[in-house]
């Protein structure tokens, strides 16, 4: 992780990116920034962080809520602080020129990680097994 070399203030200056920015399970109320099909599912800081950074993009890791997040479980926990620009104002990666531009790289190249390519989609189980409990509930009559 990049460290700042200038003054402390300058982090003020570099761009919140929170995991429900690009969480597909998330509607727009709730926070999510870009379309949900490119959007990914559950996102985690140091998913972002580590994607970011492979790109050689300076980036910060803080302990924050989003504050529309309900859930206040640790995978939901953090935010990524990104530097888009210099000091002077001109950009550090020509790639990235807004705040859109990382988040849809980084919503496209999570999926490619090895940890989500080794794992399949445990989450997805466990929704369908809370749907079946509702069904069952309904025909107790």
């Amino acid at each position: 992780m990049a460290h700042l070399t200038e003054n402390p203030a300058d982090k003020e200056r570099f761009i919140c990116v929170y995991p429900v920015y690009i969480n597909s399970k998330k509607t727009l109320a709730e926070g999510r920034r870009i379309p949900a099909v490119k959007a990914v599912e559950n996102p985690s800081c140091t998913e972002i962080r580590d994607v970011l950074t492979a790109a050689g993009v300076n980036v910060l890791v803080e302990n924050k809520m989003h504050p529309r997040e309900w859930n206040r479980d640790v995978q939901f926990k953090g935010r990524v602080r990104v530097q888009l620009k210099q000091a002077d104002g001109s950009l550090c990666h020509n790639k990235f020129s807004s705040r859109k531009d990382v988040m849809l790289y980084v919503s496209e190249m999570i999926p490619k990680l090895k940890s989500r390519t080794q794992k399949g989609g445990g989450s997805e189980s466990s929704s369908q097994q809370s749907d079946g409990g509702k069904k069952a509930k309904k025909k107790k009559k």
